[in-house]
């Protein structure tokens, strides 16, 4: 391998959404530098994070039936039994629901969590509270699907956080997807629920890092009950 194509496979990919923003940074940067010097490097650095914020790195996805991969990068900010949004129909009894918050410096980029059917969409506009606190899951804007699978129904919400203005949808009702495909991004600092079917139990624990794509969050057909987490 050359030394060109070791340095190629270290770039990660910007997603094709961040180029406009990127551009803008850049150009700030440029004014700033005319304005005063100190602040063009910051200017530069800020570019060089927003670059960082819209990466899209390609993850590798374990496909299996059963199996509940995580939709978002960043931690487990809540688990626990909560009804899912309403504008869903999912149910009006409580789920088992696994939380993971995105701060600004995790990819943004949201991959479904399971191989299935896309069979219902919902938005609903909402305010911008802390996406880490419990009640973003009922006041934040959000945008959620409900996801058909041999094993039942997925319920996915994207929520828009303390400064997301903007949450990006990039598939459709009917869609057939498959497990960590793309299927949306939010701007600057976020959460995605998951909610899962009855008998489903959680394989993070609270504050456990995940990667979209390639954390298992759950598995469907083989329940593990009773397990336990230290943080060390």
């Amino acid at each position: 391998m050359s030394i060109i194509d070791s340095v190629r496979k270290q770039v990660v990919p910007i997603h094709p959404e961040g180029l406009i923003f990127i551009g803008g940074f850049a150009v700030a940067s440029l004014i700033l530098f005319w304005i005063w010097t100190p602040l063009g490097w910051a200017g530069v650095v800020l570019t060089l994070w927003c670059a960082y914020f819209f990466r899209d790195p390609p993850r590798v996805t374990p496909l299996r039936d059963g199996l509940i991969v995580s939709p978002a990068d960043g931690y487990v900010c809540s688990l626990g039994r909560f009804t899912p949004p309403p504008e869903l129909g999912l149910s009006d009894a409580p789920m088992q629901r696994i939380s993971i918050f995105m701060s600004v410096f995790d990819c943004h980029v949201n991959r479904t969590p399971v191989t299935g059917r896309i069979a219902k969409i919902a938005y609903k506009p909402g305010v911008f509270v802390n996406a880490d606190l419990d009640k973003a899951s009922e006041d934040n804007e959000r945008n959620g699907f409900i996801i058909e699978t041999t094993d039942g129904r997925i319920g996915v919400v994207q929520i828009a956080g303390l400064i997301a203005r903007r949450i990006l949808c990039f598939v459709r009702e009917g869609e057939q997807i498959s497990a960590g495909d793309r299927i949306g991004l939010i701007r600057f600092g976020s959460r995605v629920d998951v909610y899962l079917p009855d008998g489903a139990e959680p394989l993070v624990g609270f504050g456990a890092r995940a990667v979209a794509g390639e954390t298992i969050l759950a598995d469907l057909r083989a329940p593990d009950h009773g397990r336990s987490y230290k943080v060390g």
